[in-house]
């Protein structure tokens, strides 16, 4: 029978209420790559960020001592040997999909799953031993994969949300050692490839393809505009409306529980989830955003351990 990854024998070792630095060293201790990020955050504080993550206890000590706050970032993928798909609740509530894929099988083989602070899910796997798993977002579907060239916030790490400190936290440790999660075909049935478009003709307007249409659409919306708004991107950018001109039409219906910086960033989401680069802000698109709106509101699903595996 396999073994545990020393990540996740590390973690069922752990209270859930230590101290960083004694919860960094001990990752350290059991070979894990670990690295400080922002007290209360996710940014790395080494200089070349993930890439400095290391299991030598005397520098991990030493970050600490220095950093004794740090949050506790880990990279994904073969340099730690555990990947995660993380479900998000920010704009999209990542347990619709969560829940179709595992009736599907797909989501077999968990080690451990990890409660963030603002409500999502961390599903931790051991990675594939015999071939690269490159992290991944599928935006419309809430999920994210962090595999190589990625890295989680592992627990104990923080997070101040109004005013409160709330914990990554340990919900369940499978009770079985885990094995491998088949990533593409994850990817594949999350967020389908899609056929080739033809882009309308300079100076046609399609109907569906009028941002200022659009817009008058999602101003007169109150459910799942978050969605709605992410849908209605992804259309513009595929008919070839400038991000610019559907990022105006779009900040016209901002509301006082819709404001203009979610809208933007969901805007960019969709022409990043079709034209694979997010566009370059503006200035004024931060400036024109709504004084205190938290990007990181946003429904809080639930998700039971049982029949997960």
């Amino acid at each position: 029978m396999a073994a545990r990854t020393s990540f996740t024998t590390a973690l069922a070792g752990l209270a859930p209420d230590a101290p960083l630095p004694v919860a960094a060293r001990l990752f350290a201790q059991a070979g894990v790559p670990v690295f400080p990020c922002a007290p209360g955050g996710k940014n790395p504080l080494t200089e070349h960020g993930f890439h400095d993550a290391t299991a030598d206890l005397r520098q991990v000590e030493s970050w600490w001592r220095r950093f004794p706050a740090a949050n506790i970032g880990m990279p994904t993928g073969s340099a730690s040997g555990v990947v995660v798909v993380d479900v998000d609740v920010h704009g999209v509530n990542g347990y619709e999909a969560f829940r179709r894929a595992r009736q599907t099988g797909l989501m077999n083989g968990w080690e451990a799953l990890v409660r963030s602070p603002t409500g999502g899910l961390h599903i931790y796997y051991p990675a594939a031993l015999t071939s690269e798993q490159p992290s991944w977002q599928a935006g419309r579907a809430g999920i994210d994969f962090r595999g190589d060239r990625g890295y989680i916030i592992v627990p104990p790490s923080r997070r101040i949300i109004d005013g409160e400190t709330a914990l990554y936290r340990l919900a369940s440790l499978s009770p079985t050692p885990g094995r491998a999660l088949d990533a593409a075909a994850l990817r594949r049935f999350l967020d389908p490839p899609r056929p080739p478009r033809r882009l309308p003709e300079r100076g046609s307007s399609p109907g569906r393809a009028d941002p200022v249409k659009l817009a008058k659409w999602l101003g007169g919306e109150r459910t799942d505009r978050n969605h709605k708004l992410f849908w209605a991107s992804c259309v513009l950018a595929e008919e070839g409306v400038p991000y610019r001109e559907a990022l105006d039409a779009m900040l016209t219906v901002a509301q006082p529980d819709f404001g203009q910086r979610e809208i933007a960033r969901t805007v960019a989401s969709g022409y990043k989830r079709i034209h694979g680069d997010a566009p370059r802000p503006r200035d004024s698109d931060t400036a024109r955003a709504t004084p205190g709106h938290d990007l990181d509101a946003g429904p809080v699903g639930r998700v039971a351990s049982r029949g997960l595996r």
